[in-house]
């Protein structure tokens, strides 16, 4: 990788703290002149990423089919299109949003006017991960533009194809002197990391949102941590199964299970445990074929060594495969499968899985899954299907996690009217939509009093008893 050229940032090398205090200096520098803070610049950089998702589709697609061997389909919905959407609703209520917010004033100071102004923050950082490298890196970078900053870009080094495609396009659609885009691994991550930033965004494991929390914390940079979890999902004795089998589907194979939100594992009710595997094994026949590895539309692990992580999990200890179970490590293969009878205590239990694996466990009782649920980490999703709001609001009621979807998965997410983050051990802060904006945005507090008015003396000293009896009624 070549080293900064500070002449043409938009796409830039930061293998070296020098070069990356460089960087952080020309974006600053670009930001202080005022140059990202008006409607019409942030306008501009929306419609430019709209365009670029639109007008280069099939390169997107084909590096993302690259990374992830991907259908072409899935790739332009998952990655492209959800992207989009977000862009389009910041685009569509910018001027909204940007407007100052009056709040009500005291009897006690007027006359006065209070307003609340959504100022940028500066300069900020969006890191993004693999698994869908372009909505996770360019849905933050769109909210970041609308609020008006200026924004480091960095794409995830184990999608090297559209790292790349997104290098290469950015700066064609964007302003380069005010949005740059840094390839690389860690020695350059790191780099970025030893700057001051006035956000950091990053969406990955929480033992890198550690690393990055860590070093934010230097320089008192606010973060944004979207990371994981084992998102559970509840099958009701009442609920639709069918309905259910076939979104878990959805959610759970989906880039071949590796996604943030996926459900994890699958707590359904004893009664109902044959009907719903039944009906799974029907939709993964359904969606993939008699043979899986066959379908186009069916997608790989990302590389070799998430390939045989996912592999050692399945370690044949506290399960048996009602589903799948096959596992070609080079090939990057791992057949949708499908767990039951699961131990508490086997492997696939102990982390996220982030694969096309599921694990199916029962239950009696609705007690046993929320106080399974509260026993570990707060979930970043939490998944129930049930026809009993009773049920549902129970399972809000008793346990905490990033959302929830009722009679649904993962769909959640694509909702840009809900804020959507994590809790505890799944990260904290969140985007998509109006919180998108908040969060890249200081809500600046103003109140103004005209000139012309005199202060009554009622809080000036001295303070006879008049005044304390004055200002306790008006107080």
């Amino acid at each position: 990788m070549s080293q900064l050229d500070v002449t043409a940032p938009s796409s830039a090398a930061a293998s070296s703290s020098a070069d990356a205090a460089a960087l952080v200096a020309q974006l600053r520098k670009t930001y202080s002149a005022g140059r990202t803070r008006s409607l019409q610049w942030r306008e501009e950089q929306l419609d430019g990423l709209l365009r670029l998702l639109s007008e280069r589709e099939d390169e997107l697609v084909a590096a993302l089919v690259a990374d992830l061997g991907r259908a072409p389909f899935e790739a332009w919905a998952a990655d492209l299109r959800a992207t989009a959407r977000e862009v389009e609703d910041q685009r569509r209520h910018l001027v909204s949003w940007m407007a100052p917010e009056k709040r009500r004033v005291p009897m006690l100071f007027l006359p006065g006017r209070a307003e609340v102004v959504n100022e940028p923050l500066g300069v900020v950082l969006v890191i993004a991960p693999w698994n869908y490298p372009v909505q996770l890196l360019l849905t933050p970078v769109a909210a970041a533009l609308a609020a008006g900053n200026a924004v480091v870009a960095k794409p995830s080094e184990v999608a090297p194809a559209t790292s790349a495609a997104i290098a290469r396009l950015l700066p064609l659609y964007l302003d380069p002197d005010a949005v740059v885009v840094v390839e690389g691994g860690v020695v350059e991550t790191t780099a970025l990391l030893e700057q001051r930033w006035d956000h950091i965004f990053y969406t990955g494991n929480g033992t890198v949102g550690r690393i990055v929390a860590t070093a934010a914390a230097a320089h008192l940079t606010p973060v944004t941590l979207e990371l994981g979890g084992k998102s559970p999902v509840i099958v009701a004795r009442d609920a639709n199964v069918r309905l259910a089998a076939s979104r878990v589907a959805f959610s759970k194979f989906l880039n071949a299970g590796q996604t943030c939100v996926a459900s994890d594992h699958v707590w359904v009710h004893r009664d109902v445990e044959q009907e719903f595997l039944d009906a799974l094994a029907a939709e993964v026949a359904k969606r993939y074929g008699r043979d899986p590895r066959t379908s186009k539309d069916f997608g790989r692990i990302v590389n070799v060594g998430h390939a045989r992580r996912i592999s050692r999990l399945l370690d044949g200890k506290g399960y048996e495969v009602a589903l799948g179970g096959q596992v070609d490590v080079d090939a990057r293969y791992v057949a949708p499968t499908v767990l039951r009878g699961v131990s508490r205590e086997a492997a696939v239990m102990g982390e996220e899985i982030f694969g096309p694996v599921l694990p199916v466990l029962v239950f009696d009782d609705l007690s046993e899954v929320t106080d399974a649920i509260n026993a570990g980490d707060k979930p970043l999703a939490l998944y129930v299907f049930t026809a009993s709001e009773e049920t549902v609001a129970r399972v809000v009621a008793d346990t905490s996690s990033g959302g929830v979807c009722v009679n649904d998965a993962l769909t959640h997410l694509l909702v840009s009217s809900l804020p959507f983050g994590g809790v505890g051990e799944s990260g904290y802060g969140s985007y998509h939509g109006r919180a998108g904006f908040d969060t890249f945005s200081h809500r600046k507090a103003i109140y103004r009093r005209p000139s012309w008015f005199i202060d009554p003396p009622l809080l000036n000293a001295p303070y006879p008893r008049w005044k304390q009896v004055l200002a306790r009624w008006f107080f």
